[in-house]
């Protein structure tokens, strides 16, 4: 599968250790170097101002997307080749998803976890057949991963569910395997309840 716009979740908040700053930038810059476009939050702040600031001084694009609530000269990134003004989070998201043709999340708060989780869904319900992914920095999304694994185990979501989220430390070896990805086979008897036929 091959992809030439990626939406990227992250942290924005001002306490991000400099390891996770580090990788973002690492990000942006091996997002840059395969010509790829960036798709994000439109902020200036935290790993967000950092992945930007590191694909634009490698000569890629960079498309924001920001609630009118946060287009400020604090929060809002000043010099990305694209800013879209939205009125809320909801209209953001949708923004976001719909310009993009794969994801990933690096660590993050509440917010990331909440659009890395609705991508998923929306993956695991054939909405659509986009790669998702997570750069797990530190073993950041460990816990996450572990959460995943029991649910499966306990039959919250079924085994090709893990399948979905494609997940590494680095961003080079975390690309390759988004280009690779194909939907897991039988996530259409999520919808149609084969199991139980």
């Amino acid at each position: 599968m091959s992809f030439s716009t990626v939406c990227v979740f992250c942290g924005c908040s001002d306490q991000i250790p400099q390891p996770y700053l580090e990788a973002a930038k690492e990000m942006g810059v091996v997002l840059a170097e395969k010509n790829l476009t960036l798709v994000y939050g439109g902020g200036r702040t935290g790993m967000m101002g950092v992945l930007a600031d590191a694909v634009l001084e490698n000569g890629s694009r960079v498309i924001g997307v920001i609630p009118e609530k946060f287009n400020n000269s604090t929060l809002a990134h000043q010099n990305i080749t694209e800013m879209h003004v939205v009125k809320d989070m909801h209209q953001r998201k949708a923004k976001m998803i719909s310009m993009s043709e794969a994801f990933i999340a690096l660590p993050g708060g509440y917010g990331t976890f909440e659009e890395l989780l609705e991508v998923l869904t929306w993956a695991q319900i054939g909405i659509h057949e986009r790669p998702v992914a997570i750069l797990n920095t530190k073993g950041y999304f460990d816990p996450l991963l572990h959460l995943i694994e029991r649910a499966r185990s306990e039959g919250f979501i079924y085994h090709e569910h893990q399948g979905l989220l494609i997940h590494n430390t680095h961003p080079h070896p975390l690309l390759e395997a988004m280009n690779r990805y194909n939907p897991p086979e039988g996530l259409s008897r999520w919808v149609d309840r084969e199991v139980f036929k």
